[in-house]
């Protein structure tokens, strides 16, 4: 059985595995032809063959591990470990010709992810994390954000979370508000220190999964508003399950934002705003 590393060199499989599928998403890119899924989030050919292949490719790495993805089965795995794959996160970026996209995987043990990994093929950057042991970008070791000075206070939102703004009109916004339009990457630009504070209102366990590791191997607090995929129950049906949640670089900037993670739950039943476009 494959041991997970403990150092930013993956496996020569997987790594060749994913070097396959981030060159057919670049080579595809500027081509894709969208269509509608029944929730209403956009397909691809590619999304379809990304995960397929990253589905096979795993299972013949890795025999004996279940796979959890977002174009597959969306069932937690009963094997004792098992990988979250989502293989194309920012689908509409990708149809819509912008350049910024990622693929996200994660290797879960007793229910926590142990090694992450997220792939931005536009850029060509590939970021992995280890329990225990941390993260790098490219080989190179990633330091916490809470060591560094973020002049630009940059904060990101997803597009169902903007209504919060709508919630709390009289309170200044504690951020230069950035939508990046990829839920894992949103996630782990707090990581990565490029924004302070993150808020996604309905991210998915596939969507998440390596970005919480990352955040947690770079010592970043995470508020999750509603329910945690601590230990999530094996067998059961992720398809529809939400975890709302609030990133920050330190605990400070998790405490600035939290009148917003609040507001958003405050949201409830009511229809999110999603800006035009």
């Amino acid at each position: 059985m494959t041991t997970t590393p403990t150092r930013s060199a993956l496996d020569p499989g997987l790594a060749a595995l994913l070097d396959r599928v981030a060159e057919r998403q670049r080579a595809d890119f500027g081509h894709a032809v969208s269509d509608v899924k029944a929730d209403g989030s956009l397909i691809t050919a590619c999304d379809r063959w990304s995960d397929s292949t990253l589905v096979q490719g795993l299972a013949e790495l890795y025999p004996g591990e279940g796979v959890l993805s977002e174009e597959g089965d969306k069932r937690v795995p009963l094997t004792e470990a098992y990988w979250v794959v989502d293989p194309l996160d920012g689908t509409t970026n990708f149809a819509a010709g912008i350049p910024y996209w990622a693929i996200s995987l994660a290797r879960f043990e007793a229910g926590r992810p142990v090694l992450a990994v997220l792939d931005v093929p536009p850029l060509r950057q590939r970021i992995v994390a280890v329990r225990g042991a941390g993260a790098w970008r490219n080989g190179k070791v990633l330091s916490p954000p809470s060591l560094q000075s973020h002049p630009a206070g940059c904060a990101s939102l997803c597009s169902r979370s903007i209504g919060v703004l709508q919630k709390l009109p009289h309170q200044r916004f504690p951020g230069k508000i950035r939508l990046l339009g990829v839920a894992s990457l949103n996630l782990v630009s707090v990581a990565m220190g490029q924004t302070v504070a993150a808020l996604e209102a309905t991210p998915k366990i596939w969507d998440l999964a390596a970005a919480w590791l990352v955040l947690t191997e770079l010592h970043c607090p995470l508020r999750w508003l509603q329910r945690s995929p601590d230990q999530l129950v094996p067998g059961s049906d992720q398809a529809t399950a939400d975890y709302p949640v609030l990133a920050a670089d330190r605990e400070q900037t998790l405490a600035r934002f939290m009148p917003w993670g609040e507001a958003l739950l405050e949201l409830g039943n009511q229809e999110l705003v999603v800006p035009p476009g």
